[in-house]
Order: C-alpha cells, then structure tokens, then sequence
C-alpha cells in the first residue's frame, strides 16, 4: 500500500463529500426561484392566443428591480383583493395571476368599440383572441400601477373588472416557455 504525504490533506468521506454538493445545489436552487427567476404554468385560457393551458414559463423576477415595467410585458403578479374578490377565488387564495400590461402609469385608458385606447389613440393588439366586447369609460391609471388585461380579452377575468395592479405585486415578467416542447421560444415585447 502507497504512503500517504503527510502534506497531502486527508481525503474527505464520499457521504460528507455528497450532502455538500446536494446542499450547495439545494441552495442555489432556492434562492435562484427566490430571486432571479421562477418557473410557472398557465392554468387557464384567460392568455389565449399567446399562452395556453399549461404552458410552463421562466418568469425573470430580476429586471424589474432596475427598469420598470413596459406595456407589452407579459407578467405574473399577486392578485390585488379586488381582483380576487371579483375572480371568485376564496379569500386566502396565493395563486399568482399572469397577463399582459397594456396601460402605465398616469395613462387615460378607455375600451369602447372593440378598442382599447391610450391617451385617446388606438391601441394596436395583434396578439389578441378578439376585440373586446365590453365597454369601460376613461380612466387614469394611478401612480405605481398597471392595467393588465388577458389576451384573450372577453374570457379573462383582469384589470377591465377588477382595476389596476400596484408594482409592487408584480412578481415578474415572462422570458421563455420552456414546456411544450413545440411551443419553445422567448417572448418579445409587444407594444404600440
């Protein structure tokens, strides 16, 4: 049997050597979801065209903490009390809500005639299942808040019943559906 350097240090134990790799990976793991970026399914057609029933996503939670939001970002959000009172989520509902952002903050928005408006202009909205077929008068949306609607406007419970979504709700914003397989890609974004 070779002789140990006695300069050499002494091998670890494989177990020791393991649960530190688990660890580190466990960790790294958590706080990457915690931070950076979270995976998430879509649980209804409220997004439809764009997304459909359960489409997994990587939501990038990082971005927002150095730009804010942009009006085409699709974003997952929790819900506003309004919003799950007007959804008919039970009261101590924590599912996050995804859709996207079509008005900013201290924009007049307006939905008449199948159309949305923005600062009394037409916004253009290819991505969308249908025009909408409900009428909402002008409103200005408050500091710090959003108007989110789901693409697929006349079968979403969103922003058009329930209000604006405050920044500070907004966990982050979609960058890639990971799942299926044969609807992979990155979303872009899509604004007027």
């Amino acid at each position: 049997m070779p002789k140990r350097n006695p300069q050499q240090p002494k091998p670890e134990n494989v177990w020791i050597e393991g649960l530190k790799t688990v660890g580190l990976s466990l960790f790294l793991a958590f706080g990457i979801r915690a931070g950076v970026a979270q995976s998430f399914f879509i649980p209804s057609g409220s997004m439809e065209p764009t997304l459909e029933v359960d489409d997994r996503l990587m939501v990038d939670k990082l971005s927002y903490r150095f730009q804010a939001p942009q009006r085409g970002d699709i974003v997952v959000f929790q819900p506003p009390p309004a919003a799950i009172s007007a959804c008919g989520l039970p009261s101590n509902s924590h599912d996050s809500f995804i859709k996207r952002i079509v008005g900013l903050p201290g924009e007049r928005v307006a939905v008449t005639a199948g159309q949305v408006y923005i600062n009394d202009r037409p916004l253009a909205e290819s991505y969308i299942a249908s025009k909408p077929d409900y009428e909402r008068p002008v409103r200005v949306i408050p500091p710090n808040s959003y108007l989110v609607l789901g693409d697929n406007r006349n079968n979403s419970c969103d922003g058009h019943e329930w209000g604006f979504v405050k920044r500070d709700r907004i966990i982050g914003k979609a960058i890639v559906r990971f799942y299926p397989f044969d609807r992979i890609g990155i979303f872009t974004r899509n604004r007027s």
